[in-house]
C-alpha cells in the first residue's frame, strides 16, 4: 500500500508524539539527554585507550555518557561503577549517533536494583566493562576473595591496540579507607599481569599514587603519565571531583606517547586518556 503525503506527515507527528510522552529511557535519565554537541568522527583512534567510571547511580543519560566517550574516540576504554543495561545503550548510541561501532565484555561483580535497576527478583548486573573496537578473546571475569564493602573484581581481555596484540586488564578497587582490602586486591591483580610481557591496566584503584597498597602496581607498571610515580616528588593530575588521583593506565612493557585528563560533568571522575606506541 502506498501512503499518501498527509498520511505520511500524520504518521510522523504520531512517532514524535510517542516519543515525547514516553519519557525517560532510564530511572532518572533523560531520552535523547543534554549532551554537548560533538563533531562527528570517522573511526576510532587506534592507539588509544581511556578509563572511566561513570558514576552510579548518578543522575546521567547514557546518550551524555557515550557523546563523551565518541569526543575521544579510544579504540579501547575500561568502564567501572557500570550496569550492563546502561552499556548496551551507551554502545548502541556511540553506533547510532557517533558512528563509532564497539565489541564489549563485562566483569559484572553483583546484582543490585539500587544501582542497575530490574524487577526485584531479577536486578541488573554491575561490575566493569570493556569496550573494544576490535574483536576480544580470552575474556576472564574474576571476584577479588575480600571485596571489602562491596563486591569488587577485575577482568582481562586480548585485544589489539595500535595494530598490536595486548593484554588489557580493567578493575575497581574496595572503597576508600579499607587500605589492607586494596593491598589484598592489588596482590591478586599483579600476580596476573605479572605473567604477560606487555599489559595494558585500566581501573580506579581508590587510591593516591604513593599509597602503600598500590606497590605492587608500580612494581610490575608505570603509569601513562610518565610524571607520576608512586613517591611524593612525582607530579600527577587529579582526576576526582574531590581533586585526587585514583583513576590509572598502567603500562608494562608499552610507552606512552601522549595523555590527558579530560574533565566531565557526566561523573564524579574524569577520563583519562592514553595515546600509547606498541611498536
Amino acid at each position: 500500500m502506498v501512503l499518501g503525503s498527509g498520511t505520511r506527515l500524520l504518521a510522523g507527528a504520531v512517532i514524535v508524539a510517542c516519543v515525547v510522552l514516553v519519557g525517560p529511557s532510564t530511572p532518572g535519565g533523560p531520552l535523547f539527554g543534554r549532551s554537548r554537541s560533538v563533531e562527528a568522527v570517522k573511526d576510532v583512534v587506534p592507539n588509544r585507550v581511556m578509563t572511566w567510571n561513570i558514576c552510579n547511580p548518578c543522575e546521567t543519560s547514557n546518550v551524555d555518557r557515550a557523546a563523551e566517550i565518541a569526543r575521544y574516540a579510544p579504540q579501547v576504554i575500561g568502564l567501572q561503577e557500570a550496569c550492563v543495561r546502561d552499556v548496551e545503550r551507551i554502545r548502541d548510541h556511540l553506533e547510532n549517533l557517533h558512528g563509532l561501532v564497539y565489541h564489549v565484555e563485562y566483569g559484572t561483580v553483583l546484582r543490585n536494583w539500587g544501582r542497575c535497576g530490574g524487577v526485584p527478583w531479577n536486578p541488573g548486573a554491575y561490575g566493569q566493562a570493556i569496550l573494544s573496537a576490535a574483536p576480544m578473546t580470552g575474556h576472564v571475569a574474576a571476584e577479588y576473595p575480600d571485596g571489602g564493602s562491596e563486591d569488587r573484581g577485575y577482568m582481562a581481555v586480548t585485544t589489539k591496540v595500535g595494530g598490536q596484540s595486548v593484554r588489557v586488564f580493567n578493575t575497581h578497587l574496595a572503597h576508600r579507607r579499607q587500605e589492607a582490602v586494596r593491598a589484598r586486591q592489588v596482590g591478586v591483580l599483579a600476580k596476573e599481569v605479572a605473567r604477560q610481557d606487555r599489559a595494558i591496566v585500566l581501573g580506579d584503584f581508590n587510591a593516591v599514587p604513593d599509597a602503600p597498597e598500590l606497590d605492587g602496581m608500580w612494581a610490575l607498571a608505570t603509569d601513562a603519565d610518565p610524571q607520576c610515580r608512586s613517591s611524593q616528588t612525582g607530579t600527577c593530575e587529579t582526576t576526582t571531583d574531590w581533586q585526587t588521583k585514583f583513576d590509572y593506565v598502567f603500562l608494562r612493557g608499552i610507552a606512552p606517547l601522549e595523555h590527558a585528563v579530560h574533565q566531565t560533568e557526566a561523573s564524579d571522575h574524569d577520563l583519562f586518556r592514553a595515546d600509547l606506541d606498541l611498536a
